[in-house]
């Protein structure tokens, strides 16, 4: 897979350089928000990355391609062509082979970004443990994956219409760090405190 990654100019200039990049997923521009806002939110993340000194890496698959930045043209594609999958990890070889497009779900993205050697993953809030996932065994690959991966992943938490404890008891369980950032509330994606807390607290991104 990592044969197939196309970088743009951009995050291929500073990975040459060693700058800091930050990988975006995509799946929040293609399915997460309404048309024209999805693209206009997408601009805004990519220029807050680069006002605090970094180069933003969203990432995408068009017609086949595993694109790792994007250029305004490729983001203008994946806010409004309407043949773009939502893809996780599972998907990826399939998508490729097949030369479809998606936009990268966190398990994709993070996959894709580790891959890349990209080190660190903003997103807004993750998978987990569903309601009833007792029952259903529904569980997202977000934690699976991000239990295999090199890369510190930024985000709000879990979504909170997640089981929170019983996301919090898989992170546990899959041994992935967990840490809050000038905080020891959870969050819970739009939500400042789910109303369980983090052990570990850092108050600074070098202590990270």
């Amino acid at each position: 897979m990592k044969s197939a990654l196309v970088f743009s100019p951009e995050v291929a200039a500073a990975l040459a350089s060693n700058s800091p990049i930050v990988a975006l997923e995509s799946t929040i521009i293609s399915h997460g928000l309404p048309r024209p806002s999805n693209l206009n939110v997408a601009r805004e993340v990519e220029a807050i990355v680069r006002e605090h000194g970094a180069t933003p890496a969203t990432i995408a698959i068009l017609d086949g391609v595993v694109h790792i930045g994007l250029t305004d043209e490729q983001l203008v594609a994946i806010a409004n062509r309407d043949d773009i999958s939502k893809a996780s990890s599972r998907d990826l070889a399939v998508l490729v082979a097949s030369k479809k497009s998606a936009a990268t779900t966190v398990a994709a993205t993070a996959h894709l970004a580790a891959q890349a050697g990209i080190k660190v993953f903003a997103t807004g809030g993750l998978g987990g443990v569903h309601r009833g996932a007792n029952e259903s065994f529904d569980e997202s690959a977000d934690l699976t994956a991000l239990s295999t991966l090199d890369i510190t992943v930024v985000c709000a938490g879990v979504k909170s219409i997640l089981d929170v404890g019983a996301t919090l008891e898989r992170l546990e369980t899959l041994a992935i760090g967990l840490v809050g950032y000038r905080t020891t509330a959870f969050p819970g994606f739009y939500l400042t405190d789910s109303g369980f807390t983090i052990e570990h607290r850092v108050d600074s991104a070098a202590d990270i």
